[in-house]
């Protein structure tokens, strides 16, 4: 009788430790709702991914289980689902949001339980979490190189700033704005309008853009629309006639999935930013495309912030493996100065500001709905702080020596509150 319950002691207590031991992955992305069209591929991203590295072993010995929850382009649910991962699920690390708003809604939670958060996607700046590593461009990454295109390459002399009323077009345009007017850019000659998520009729605002350049002057447009609004912002500018010649749009929000389900013959020419492309020339984007197509079949696409997961996925599984545990406070510090090869051709570095130097991609839409990399940049270390906008110019980040994401070169000192606009 004492052997049989010193041996179901011993299973419970077996039982018990490969619990604990077993390392999950939170994957917060809307499956549902306006931002579903982007999202669930990232979704899909994550758990070949996951699959990869299970094959290869696993990590400490461990498989990884995926735990996907489903936030529904609700932005108060992403917050309570990042909860539910981390209290309910015990995950060890997440991947997930696309919008601002949805990380901005998840930032307290993940800094009250000290949560570890990949955040993929081209963002505004403007802010540094110790628990957030941002492996998506930053605007000196994205926005700014595209508009100097515009100016240096394109000649536009008028900008039509249009955007998804939310955090990130908000504040990528109001860097943009001071920068066009640093360069010279009268302000009457930057329009400036926001949509609410999901908008559908565009007439008025193509209109109003087509009449920005009645007087002759070239006009760009600078796109941050997000998710499905951008199907019918495309449909008004075929249907109004307008060409990427007459007034080319390039867009921060618009990559090969969301071109998949648009009818791109009117759209060849336009413009996107992005640190990445499906079109991109490697090895390693050659093997990448061949693992998601074999899995998910031919007609699905790669693009940008898929490769923002696979970046910092794979830096995440290096830095746990160079810390040999998943304890977060343990991760982050392996995380500086972590390398892995990006699927362009050159290197990702992750810096002690929580982003990655990356090379900046702009691409011409082709009729097969794909990009043609008209220019492309070395590795450029993303800026937490813009230097556009006194108030962030002063601001560095840097949590490996000054354990501080917002320090005052100024004062020499930390800043404790996070800026929002």
């Amino acid at each position: 009788m004492m052997k049989t319950l010193l041996s179901s002691a011993a299973a419970t207590l077996a039982l018990t430790s490969f619990a604990q031991a077993e390392i999950k992955v939170g994957i917060l992305h809307s499956l549902s709702g306006t931002m579903a069209i982007s999202e669930t591929t990232l979704k899909d991203t994550m758990l070949l991914l996951i699959e990869e590295q299970n094959a290869k072993g696993g990590v400490l010995g461990e498989q990884l289980v995926p735990v996907v929850v489903d936030p529904a382009s609700d932005w108060p649910l992403f917050a309570e689902k990042a909860r539910e991962l981390l209290t309910v699920h015990e995950v060890d690390v997440i991947f997930g949001n696309w919008t601002s708003v949805s990380r901005k809604s998840v930032l307290p939670v993940i800094e009250e339980l000290n949560g570890l958060l990949f955040y993929p996607v081209q963002y505004e700046g403007e802010e540094s979490s110790k628990n957030v590593f941002y492996t998506g461009a930053a605007p000196n990454q994205q926005a700014i190189p595209a508009t100097d295109y515009y100016l240096e390459e394109l000649g536009v002399e008028k900008f039509a700033l249009l955007g998804t009323d939310y955090v990130y077009p908000r504040t990528t345009n109001k860097i943009l704005e001071q920068y066009l007017k640093d360069k010279g850019i009268p302000e009457d000659d930057i329009f400036v309008n926001y949509t609410p998520f999901g908008h559908s009729d565009w007439s008025k605002i193509v209109a109003d853009v087509v009449a920005l350049g009645a007087d002759g002057k070239k006009v760009g447009v600078i796109s941050t629309i997000n998710g499905d609004a951008n199907i019918g912002f495309y449909k008004e500018l075929a249907a109004a006639g307008i060409s990427a010649d007459d007034i080319p749009v390039v867009a921060f929000s618009v990559g090969e999935e969301e071109l998949s389900g648009l009818d791109t013959s009117n759209l060849v020419g336009h413009l996107a930013a992005w640190n990445y492309f499906q079109s991109a020339e490697s090895e390693a984007n050659d093997a990448f495309i061949k693992a998601w197509k074999g899995k998910m079949g031919d007609e699905r696409v790669t693009n940008d912030p898929m490769e923002a997961h696979y970046i910092g996925f794979n830096m995440w599984v290096q830095a746990v493996e160079a810390a040999s545990t998943t304890d977060v406070d343990a991760v982050r510090t392996a995380m500086y100065g972590q390398e892995f090869p990006n699927l362009t051709g050159g290197t990702a570095v992750m810096l002690p500001n929580h982003h990655l130097a990356k090379p900046v991609l702009i691409g011409e839409i082709t009729e097969d709905g794909q990009f043609d990399i008209i220019s492309q940049t070395d590795e450029v270390p993303g800026d937490a702080w813009t230097d556009f906008l006194p108030e962030s110019a002063v601001l560095k980040s840097d949590w490996k020596d000054l354990g501080c994401g917002m320090y005052n070169t100024e004062t020499s000192s930390c800043v404790q509150i996070q800026s929002n606009y």
